[in-house]
């Protein structure tokens, strides 16, 4: 099942920045399929997703979530040279799923392209400079996912222009920013 809905596929295809809908249940991840994102980011277990939903799946939860299709991982907490951040990585590959590393400033950045080379990287930031900020040390042929607060449609075309592959949406915005830039 994991294979037919790979993560780092639904966002390098087609044209334009792929919005990632953030759900808390399964009626939002229908919304939003419906709506046009292209992918479904969960914080938790959602009973009832994949009924719900044909699009890949980002979760913040476990490895082992067999609803997932991708994983994130965070740098933060995870510096150190002890080998947690090599392994935790190596679970999500190990459970078939596309890895997502989450990275907050240019030294994390780094870190994780050093340590692990990741296809997918997740930069966060307080507002949209600091993500277009992390966004050149990002080498080509990486995937790069924006989380920020994004007020509206300027900011998505913004973040598309400057080469992000996919920004991490409120699912109940969807319909009003998908196909706006």
């Amino acid at each position: 099942m994991r294979g037919e809905r790979r993560f780092s596929q639904a966002i390098s295809e087609g044209d334009g920045i792929s919005l990632l809908a953030e759900v808390t249940g399964a009626d939002a991840a229908r919304a939003a399929e419906s709506g046009g994102a292209e992918g479904i980011v969960v914080r938790g277990d959602i009973a009832g997703l994949r009924g719900a939903t044909e699009l890949p799946v980002l979760s913040f939860g476990a490895a082992t979530d067999s609803e997932a299709d991708a994983w994130v991982v965070e740098v933060e907490g995870l510096e150190a040279e002890d080998g947690r951040l090599e392994r935790t990585y190596g679970e999500a590959l190990e459970a078939g799923l596309d890895c997502v590393v989450a990275v907050l400033d240019e030294d994390q950045l780094q870190l994780a392209l050093e340590r692990l080379d990741p296809e997918i990287l997740l930069l966060r930031g307080a507002g949209l400079e600091q993500v277009l900020g992390l966004l050149p040390d990002v080498p080509a042929g990486k995937l790069a996912i924006a989380e920020l607060a994004v007020a509206g449609p300027a900011e998505i075309e913004e973040l598309e222009r400057a080469g992000v592959d996919a920004v991490i949406v409120p699912a109940a915005t969807v319909g009003r920013l998908v196909g706006e830039p």
